[in-house]
């Protein structure tokens, strides 16, 4: 169970990464001189599956409370 725990996070922080960077990514193609509407609506939906995954496996993280 620990070593779960360990690949989860090293997922997670792999995941953080990408993110991240593909926040850099957008900006970038915004400030550009014709920025490629298509290839920024790509990016975004990229990103948005990332942050599903991320909150997937954080649940995972969080142990069940019994109430």
């Amino acid at each position: 169970m620990i070593s779960d725990g360990r690949a989860v996070e090293a997922r997670l922080a792999v995941l953080r990464t990408e993110h991240r960077d593909l926040d850099d990514a957008i900006e970038a193609l915004r400030t550009a001189a014709g920025p490629d509407q298509l290839q920024i609506a790509r990016l975004k939906k990229r990103k948005l599956r990332l942050r599903d995954e991320i909150n997937a496996l954080e649940d995972q993280l969080i142990p069940d409370i019994i109430a």
